[in-house]
Order: C-alpha cells, then structure tokens, then sequence
C-alpha cells in the first residue's frame, strides 16, 4: 500500500487563511496604522547611551538578542560539532552541459548516522581556480524541485519516510524559475540548497521530529514560554550547514550569504542575527516577524500568526499578539544584528501582506548601528520607500520589485550585484 504523506505546508497555511479569512482580515489600509513610537537600539537596558561601538558589540548587542531569544524567537543550543557528520553521497562533476559540479551532501545533526538528518544540493563552478563565495538557502519543496535535472535526487517526507518516486517525479523543477543556478554559477558563485522540512516539519508537532529531539537536554533548564519555535530551529540548522561547508574545498565559508524568501527569509535573517560567520544575509519578502516592523500592524500581522502558526516562535510571542506596541524591541533591531555585515531586505509592491512599507522602514532605522559600526549603512536615503524596481542603499541595501510573492530574475540580479560588491 502505498503511503500518505504529509500535506505541503504551503497548502496547509494558504487554505487556513481562507478560512479564517474574515475572523482575521489583513489590514491592507496605511491609514490604519497607528501611531508608535519604535524602541532604541541604540539605548541599554539601564538608559545608557551607546556611543562607542566597544559598547554594543560588548553590552547593547546581547541585550537585544537576549530578547528577541526569550520572547520572540526561543533559545537556540550550542552545537557539539564532534556529533556532527557528513558524506558525499554522489558528484555529477559536468552539470549545467559542463559549467558546474553538482554534489549531493548527506549531514547527520547528531553521530551515529541516523536521524535527524539533511541533504544538501551543493553546486560549485566547475575549474575556479579558488573557492567560490556561496548562497546558503532552503527551499520549500525538496532539492528536486530547484531544478529539472533528473540527477538530482527526490526529497525525503518530513517525517522521515521515502516518498515514492512516482507521488514525486511530476514535482522535479517545479520551483527551477526560483532558482537560476546557471546564472549563478557563471557568476563565479556556488548554490548550497536543502529541503527545510527535513530539518523540522512544518506543522505543529509534539516536537518529536526533526532535530527538536536533539534540543531536549539544553531545554530542561529553559523557561517553556522560551523554547524555540521552528524559525529557531531551522537557524540553527543553517549554522550546522555552514559547519559543514567549512570543510568543502571548493567553498569559501568565509564568504556564504544566508538567503531565504518569506518564512525562510525570517529564518535567514534570525540565522544571521545568531552566527556572525554568515558573511551577509539576504531577506526576501519576508514580512510580518522577518523584517517587517511589528508595530505597524499591516499585512499579516501578529495577531494573525499567533491563531494560525504560533509554532513559529515561542510560547512567550503570544502575549503581544493583540498588541504589538507592548513589545520591548522590533525589527529594525533585528536587522540591526546583522551589522556590520551586508544586509539585503527586498519586497514586492502587490505583496501586502509582507508589508512593503513596513519592510522598508525597519531596514532604514537599522542604519544608526551600522553608522556606529563604521560602514555606510543605508548610504543616506531618505526615510521614504524607493521607486518600484530601483535598489537604493549601501551596506543596507532595500528594493521592492513590481509584482506579486516570490523570487524573481530581478531579485537574484540584484542579490548577484550586492555579493560582487561585498563577497568578492
């Protein structure tokens, strides 16, 4: 008998929102937004001024991720790498009719070799004569998707069972217009991309699957409304990737940019804010809890999440799900940990629901820290969102794209163009 998988997650979501659709409109209308008033990053906890960037890398900056770790995203465990392994499973040394080396990567979260586990897809330019800068991003549909190249092998179910080839073979390159790994590749960068799911299931769950099981022990001394939510987790099995990937020649891991587009762009943002190795972090239309301020309540919104997906964050989220103001930070201060290192933020004009505006702002009140920092930040822009189609910014880079949710030829052109100023 054939098995029964689990329901695409992006399935599970767009048809809840359906549903709740009129419990729960989105508020698509700026003349709603009320007043706020955004918190400091550049104020301690104890009112002191941060004036020096000895002060924030040394006091403000753990601050403010103590909080978004305890009250938004969950603690995240250290790693012990000495459990941690991986294999090449198989090369095709001329992909792309010769252009690229493709490798399918097997990581064990956790010796012996059993689960949890992640396959990557790592294609690297084929002849550099040095290692390649790389973009490190899940993907929403399993590494078969990314492309129509029947090499690459099908996902694995989240929970842990093989799908049949047959239930998977019509999904192969279903997402590929997402994924220009031609184009990337003649760049003279490497694509590293793993099915998201594998690392934890999109679902709430007993938090018996994936590599929750593995954050059990750190958990006991953790306050419940601070353990993490599946952004944290799946963070932190970016971080474990990137253990990984130091030890591919073929990959500088001192130049990998985190990218990731709507949920996985929270992710890749969180991920940043979390390990300093990530040489650049790259935020697609991530919206409400990735790089849209909470406060302004537009879009999808907290109060949204928190009836639909609070399982995205911890327990202790939901207690300002009816008011964002009450929140002690925001996300500009999110962004703000990424500093000093490049920080895209993209958004899309039809997609309201990420909160184009919102996106914008929060990346340009960033810009005090990476000022402190000694870089150019947003490189003076004014504190009004750009024209359609034009990227404005410097080590802060922001642009909102016509069209709709998604990743677009115009998103990665740009992303290209920020790594060949700040990677290469």
């Amino acid at each position: 008998m054939k098995k029964l998988f689990v329901l695409p997650v992006l399935a599970v979501c767009v048809w809840t929102a359906a549903v709740y659709a009129e419990e729960w409109k989105a508020n698509n209308d700026e003349s709603k937004v009320i007043s706020y008033t955004l918190p400091d990053p550049l104020i301690c906890g104890d009112g002191t001024p941060v004036a020096t960037p000895e002060l924030w890398t040394e006091k403000r900056r753990g601050e403010i991720l103590d909080l978004f770790r305890t009250q938004m995203y969950g603690m995240m465990p250290d790693c012990d790498k000495s459990k941690l392994r991986w294999e090449t499973l198989r090369v095709n040394p001329v992909a792309l009719d010769g252009k690229a080396v493709f490798r399918e990567i097997r990581v064990w979260f956790d010796a012996p070799n059993a689960r949890p586990k992640v396959d990557l897809l790592v294609c690297t330019p084929r002849g550099a004569a040095e290692p390649a800068p790389a973009f490190l991003a899940y993907n929403f549909y399993g590494n078969h998707a990314v492309s129509d190249d029947p090499w690459i092998s099908l996902a694995d179910c989240p929970d842990g069972t093989r799908i049949q080839g047959k239930d998977l073979e019509t999904e192969r390159g279903r997402s590929k217009d997402r994924w220009p790994i031609e184009t990337i590749v003649d760049r003279g960068y490497a694509l590293v991309t793993a099915y998201y799911e594998e690392v934890v299931p999109d679902y709430h769950s007993e938090r018996s699957l994936g590599v929750f099981p593995l954050f059990a022990p750190f958990e006991e001394n953790v306050p419940e409304p601070s353990r993490a939510g599946e952004i944290t987790a799946w963070a932190w099995g970016l971080s474990r990737i990137l253990d990984c990937l130091e030890n591919i020649p073929e990959i500088d891991a001192r130049r990998v940019a985190v990218m990731g587009h709507s949920r996985l762009g929270k992710t890749a943002l969180w991920a940043g804010a979390n390990d300093q190795r990530f040489a650049m972090v790259i935020s697609n239309d991530s919206g409400c809890g990735g790089a849209a301020l909470s406060r302004r309540n537009f879009g999808e919104t907290l109060d949204f999440m928190d009836q639909v997906i609070p399982f995205w964050f911890c327990p202790y989220y939901s207690r300002y799900a009816k008011d964002p103001t009450q929140i002690p930070f925001d996300q500009h201060e999110l962004i703000a940990l990424v500093a000093p290192r490049p920080v895209y933020v993209a958004s899309a004009d039809e997609d309201l629901w990420a909160d184009p505006k919102g996106e914008f702002l929060s990346a340009w009140n960033a810009d005090p820290v990476y000022r402190l920092l000694g870089t150019a930040g947003i490189g003076g822009v004014a504190d009004v969102p750009p024209e359609t189609n034009v990227p404005v910014g410097a080590v802060i880079r922001y642009h909102r794209r016509s069209g709709k949710h998604g990743v677009t030829e115009f998103d990665w052109n740009a992303y290209l163009g920020f790594a060949d100023e700040y990677l290469k």
